[in-house]
Formats: structure tokens, sequence, C-alpha cells
């Protein structure tokens, strides 16, 4: 089954997957349900959490209490900041293209679903016998 199909949309698949989680044990159809609703959101309360966890004190505290554990060599302390503040700036960095990358796949999504949306409604208005949205029913 390909992960991807299961996007946070009334789609057959998340419908069926949502009313299967309601019949085995109900708060799975539940948190199937809030998916579907409110799965887009996911993401940015995953960003908004690790946001606040940055600017928490308890992490400023766990930071002071790691720095505080020097092994008494100060060329090895020094060495030891130096990697650390390299990893961090790598891992920021990281932080940031990941961030470009859900941005890009957001937008292709809403491409396709515009698109999809689009061909819909040029198949709506191409069908022979129906009465066009300026006629009277």
């Amino acid at each position: 089954m390909n992960v991807n199909a299961i996007k946070p949309s009334w789609n057959p698949l998340s419908i069926a997957l949502m009313v299967l989680g309601f019949v085995v044990f109900w708060p799975l159809g539940l948190a199937m349900l809030a998916y579907i609703l409110w799965g887009d959101n996911f993401n940015g309360w995953k960003r908004e959490a690790k946001c606040q966890w940055n600017r928490s004190n308890l992490k400023n505290t766990m930071d002071n209490m790691q720095n505080a554990t020097r092994s008494g060599n100060a060329a090895f302390d020094d060495y030891r900041e130096k990697e650390l503040t390299r990893l961090e700036e790598e891992r920021r960095k990281l932080d940031s293209m990941r961030q470009e990358f859900d941005d890009y796949m957001n937008d292709l999504r809403q491409a396709k679903d515009q698109e999809e949306f689009d061909r819909f409604m040029r198949n709506r208005h191409n069908r022979p016998g129906e009465p066009s949205a300026g006629e009277a029913i």
C-alpha cells in the first residue's frame, strides 16, 4: 500500500480506514477522523512544538548542565565545543532544508488537487444531455 495515498482528505482509502478503525476499536476511528480533518496541520504543530522547546527554560537548563560536564583537558574541551557548535549549525541547515522540502511538497499537493478539480469540472461540463451552469433545470 502506498503511504502517500493516505492523505488527510475525504478519499475512499481514508474513509475505509476510518470506518475500519471504528469497527475494530473506536479510538482508532476517532484518530483517523482527526487525521482527515486536521492532518494538514500536524506538520505545523510539530514545528511549533519544536520552536517552543528551543525557547523553553528546561532546554536551556539541560544545555547548561551538558556544558558543565568538562573533561578537565582544556584542548579537548575546546575541540568538543567547536564540534558541537558545528553539528548544531549543520542541524539547523538540515531543519531549514526539511522546511523548504515540506513547503515544496505542500505546493505540489495543492497543485495536484487543483488539477484534479479542474479536470473534474471540465468533464462535468462536457457531459452530453446535462444542462450547463447557465441553463435552467
